[in-house]
């Protein structure tokens, strides 16, 4: 791996890892490792389906793609609108998370590429997979067979449910995990049904980060003692103790909480309230009676501020539907940037509820340089997300675009594995490697 600087290495630098991921959790898991120097494979079939990997690879014209964003669904969205010739590598989906990565193409149900797979497992130091257990069974890929071609290799296996149990080979997103686990029921409002809340993938969002946690811990295990080891680490078990104080007070006053929404225990106002212009909203959090008097102030309300329902931090509570309604009527008129700032100012606690563009546009991201540009072939010049922390005495930056589709193929095939021109061509033929998805899986939607 490319330091980033001549006189800084990164901390995972040397540290080779093989990715057959699927989605968001294992993909987030590789995304951390690759930006901290790991040299991530993604191990990609081409010659079939790899669920929500890279699209779902139909060809979506404008107009699907314009009617999917107004109803909020980006995963599938290419630059423009336009899927052009490759949307495999143009998604928006894939293309958050693959930046600093590597791609191969390689199906490792089959025969050569299960062989293929067996070699770049033996110059390997990590596998990381989140696909449904019988997959990796049939695919003679668990870790009692990979131990055999290479002793001191680390895996982690992040199944929704678990490696062992009734619910063993369930499949399920970050979603499900969370209606099995009662987050679903617990973020919904209170006279709202769970089904109103939307889609949420905080599961997956956790999983990624203590993926990469479990893994470096397991490399430093390794540093110290010579052994690899596999990291079991379900979904739904990984992000149960999130949820710990809604157990906890259940196993020790018997309580089971209700719908959460935006309320809080205590504390009234406590939500999101209208403000200026089309679905624009700032989020207010009050704790206490001055508070609420300075939130008055600013808001030049005086009768919000003398209304006796509202003189105390528990008659606030007790009347929040009240006060919600009394506070958004008061909140709607204001940029909601303008009162962020004045209430700020005040010693309110508020926020302004960010959209994306709100975010591209923040001052204080842009003061941080958070957003990094990069260039990838086909695709264009954007701003991506940046590094989730920064290291003081580590700089760091994006360095390469999400890869295309088996864009390192004679790279890993060639040089790393040591395959001849000849046995290499003979995949190509075989319709096992290559660049491009075949013409028969792919179909149009207009």
């Amino acid at each position: 791996m490319t330091a980033v600087d001549g006189a800084h290495r990164l901390p995972l630098e040397g540290v080779r890892v093989a990715a057959v991921t699927v989605v968001w959790a294992g993909p987030h898991v590789t995304q951390l490792l690759a930006e901290w120097g790991a040299e991530v494979v993604r191990v990609e079939p081409m010659n079939r389906v790899q669920p929500y990997s890279r699209l779902s690879l139909q060809r979506l014209s404008p107009e699907v793609q314009r009617i999917q964003a107004e109803n909020g669904v980006t995963f599938s969205l290419t630059p423009d609108l336009d899927p052009g010739p490759d949307p495999w590598n143009r998604g928006s989906s894939f293309n958050a998370h693959a930046r600093n990565k590597k791609s191969m193409t390689c199906d490792i149900t089959s025969p050569e590429g299960h062989a293929t797979f067996l070699r770049l497992i033996e110059h390997c130091d990590v596998l990381v997979e989140n696909n449904v257990p019988i997959t990796i069974e049939r695919a003679g890929i668990t870790y009692e067979q990979l131990r055999e071609v290479n002793p001191k290799l680390i895996m982690l296996r992040m199944p929704a449910f678990g490696l062992t149990g009734p619910y063993k080979n369930f499949r399920g997103f970050g979603t499900h995990v969370e209606g099995m686990i009662g987050h679903h029921l617990l973020r919904s409002y209170e006279d709202l049904g769970p089904e109103y809340t939307g889609d949420a993938f905080t599961a997956d969002a956790i999983a990624g980060v203590l993926g990469a946690f479990a893994v470096t811990a397991a490399l430093r295990h390794r540093h110290r003692t010579g052994q690899g080891q596999q990291i079991e680490m379900p979904l739904a078990e990984a992000f149960l103790p999130i949820l710990g104080e809604w157990i906890l007070d259940y196993t020790f006053n018997g309580r089971v909480a209700p719908p959460q929404g935006n309320r809080h225990r205590s504390h009234a106002p406590h939500g999101a309230y209208p403000a200026a212009g089309d679905d624009q909203w700032i989020a207010i959090d009050v704790a206490t009676d001055a508070e609420f008097h300075a939130l008055a102030r600013v808001l030049e309300a005086d009768a919000l501020g003398s209304d006796y329902h509202f003189q105390t931090a528990a008659s606030r509570l007790e009347h929040r539907h009240e006060l919600d309604q009394a506070l958004g009527d008061c909140t709607r008129s204001w940029d909601k940037f303008e009162l962020f700032h004045a209430l700020q100012a005040a010693g309110v606690v508020a926020g302004p509820v960010m959209s994306e563009l709100d975010a591209l546009a923040s001052p204080q991201l842009e003061v941080r340089e958070w957003f990094n540009e990069l260039t990838q072939e086909g695709v264009g010049t954007h701003r991506h997300p940046g590094l989730l922390f920064k290291m003081e005495e580590t700089p760091n930056r994006l360095r390469t675009p999400p890869p295309r589709l088996g864009e390192h193929n004679e790279e890993i095939y060639l040089d790393l594995l040591g395959y001849t021109a000849e046995e290499y061509q003979a995949l190509i033929d075989q319709g096992l490697v290559g660049t491009t998805y075949p013409e028969s899986l792919l179909r149009s939607v207009s």
